[in-house]
């Protein structure tokens, strides 16, 4: 420990305090530069200072030098399988509730979303009898109820739903969503909403999802809404993804994304960690400052990121380990090809605006501006999600 210790006591103060950005960092650069003494020396005094039920350096520590330690060893692909594995076998429905609904209760981060693409959703199908929303999102349904309450109250009939809920790999996330499914379906009938539940399961990757798999009708008014789906597409089928979705002659499609690229520097190994680093180190402080220490939601959320941060950083630059985030310019520069970007109303404003006067200081909207449209959550003035809707060219 005296060698870490002394490391740690040099320079600036401020910057001590930020141990472990500084010490993965060296250890990122000597990977880069295939200096293995010097490698093996950062490692262990990461593993000498790391903790992943520590404070937030700590944990930030552990959790990376769990990816570079893969990377050095070259073991990421089987230990992500190994991790993916652990957390398939521990999943329920009632333990994915409970981190979804705390998170929610205590962040805007996926809130945000689902508050701006519902409004966008309502005001794009105003009027229609028969609407089908196409959800390829990772929220596991957690947006609708308040979009099925927003229907029931219209002041004109009470239009038909159908919900077709995407749901990519089958096993524990098939079974989660058949009792999701249930319990939509219970509170459509209390909410008194004509409605269809549909679960399209797929054991390979969205790219290959197609049009006549949805069973869209012609009488129906078709939203697609997508909500951390494009991440999970690889970088080289982005395109043919979006030519699908153009494909199900939607009204109006929502795109939410986290703001950070891990695309254009997927080649280059030192960039690339830098940017993970920049964009986990803020998640894990958010984290920090949102929960209590000693809860259990937090650390399920901290270990799904562990996931990611060894998948981007210890397997190959587009295997199926590593979910490959853009910004929200470079989704729009994607999007723009089939679809046209529309704005958010006044009200839709208006809402998230509600929505963030729920929770603590530090969150706000920003316009996007530039090549991107849209809106961005914002953390201590930090882009961090991004928001989009998109109508038919």
């Amino acid at each position: 420990m005296q060698n870490s210790n002394f490391f740690l006591q040099q320079g600036d103060p401020s910057v001590a305090n930020k141990w472990a950005a500084n010490l993965l960092k060296e250890c990122a650069k000597a990977i880069s530069d295939k200096d293995s003494a010097k490698i093996q020396h950062i490692l262990w005094m990461l593993n000498e200072l790391a903790s992943p039920y520590g404070d937030c350096e700590q944990k930030i520590a552990s959790y990376f030098l769990q990816a570079l330690f893969c990377k050095v060893t070259e073991s990421g692909e089987q230990s992500y399988r190994t991790l993916v594995s652990a957390a398939e076998k521990s999943h329920s429905f009632e333990s994915a509730r409970k981190v979804i609904l705390k998170f929610q209760e205590v962040s805007p981060w996926t809130t945000f979303g689902h508050v701006a693409a519902n409004s966008a959703i309502l005001e794009a199908l105003e009027g229609e009898p028969k609407l089908h929303i196409i959800d390829i999102s990772n929220t596991y349904c957690t947006q609708w109820p308040t979009l099925l309450e927003s229907l029931a109250t219209r002041s004109d009939e009470t239009p038909h739903l159908k919900l077709s809920v995407v749901v990519i790999g089958g096993g524990a996330g098939g079974s989660v969503m058949k009792e999701i499914g249930q319990r939509m379906e219970k509170f459509a009938r209390l909410m008194g909403v004509p409605f269809e539940f549909n679960v399209i399961n797929r054991n390979s990757s969205l790219s290959e999802l197609r049009e006549k798999e949805f069973g869209v009708k012609e009488d129906e008014a078709v939203a697609v809404n997508c909500i951390g789906a494009f991440r999970k597409v690889g970088v080289e089928r982005r395109e043919e993804f979006v030519r699908m979705i153009s494909s199900l002659r939607p009204r109006v499609v929502t795109v939410v994304e986290e703001e950070v690229d891990f695309s254009s520097n997927r080649d280059d190994f030192f960039k690339c960690f830098e940017e993970c680093l920049r964009f986990y180190s803020m998640f894990f402080e958010m984290l920090e400052e949102s929960f209590v220490p000693t809860s259990n939601e937090r650390l399920m959320l901290e270990r799904e990121c562990s996931r990611s941060i060894l998948g981007l950083l210890a397997c190959g630059s587009d295997g199926e380990c590593a979910e490959r985030r853009e910004k929200g310019s470079q989704w729009c520069k994607r999007l723009s090809e089939a679809f046209v970007a529309a704005s958010f109303s006044e009200d839709a404003i208006d809402d998230v605006k509600a929505l963030l006067k729920r929770y603590q200081l530090g969150w706000s909207l920003l316009p996007a501006s530039g090549d991107s449209s849209g809106l961005f959550l914002t953390w201590k003035e930090e882009p961090v999600v991004w928001a989009s809707v998109w109508k038919p060219v």
